[in-house]
Order: C-alpha cells, then structure tokens, then sequence
C-alpha cells in the first residue's frame, strides 16, 4: 500500500509548509499543490542557490519526482510564467 504525507496550514500566513513539503520531497515520489494561489510562496534553498516558488511544487527542483499541479489552485497565467 502507498503512503501518502499531506502537509496542511492550521494558521494563516506563513506557517513554514514550503521547508517542510522540501524536506519531505526528498522521499517522495510525487509532490502536488492541490490549492491556493500565487499569492503564496516558499523560499527553497538547493546546493546553497536560492529559489522563490509561488504556482510550481518545490518538488520541481528535485531530480525524478513528479509534481502536479491540482484543479484546486488558482492559476494567474503571468504569474507562471
């Protein structure tokens, strides 16, 4: 049977989801944002470079990992692109 981990904010602002999900993507076959928007975004720091997320997985950084972007998440097409 798969495991499934789902990182959920309890507050409102920034809680720290985005370390956490980066941490846990390392394990992780598949990363997906499955609500929100651009308006949030996670810091992720990968061989000391910086990267400013807001729309994409952090999981997109990792090597073999498929991430998904879910029917739950507003989309503002300048902002992912």
């Amino acid at each position: 049977m798969a495991k499934v981990v789902v990182v959920v904010g309890a507050q409102w602002g920034d809680e720290g989801k985005g370390k956490i999900v980066d941490s846990l993507t390392e394990k992780a076959d598949i990363v997906v944002r499955y609500q929100g928007g651009h308006n949030a975004g996670h810091t992720v720091v990968i061989n000391d470079e910086m990267f400013i997320l807001h729309l994409i997985p952090s999981g997109s950084l990792h090597q073999d990992k498929l991430c998904l972007i879910g029917n739950g998440v507003v989309i503002n097409p300048k902002a992912l692109i």
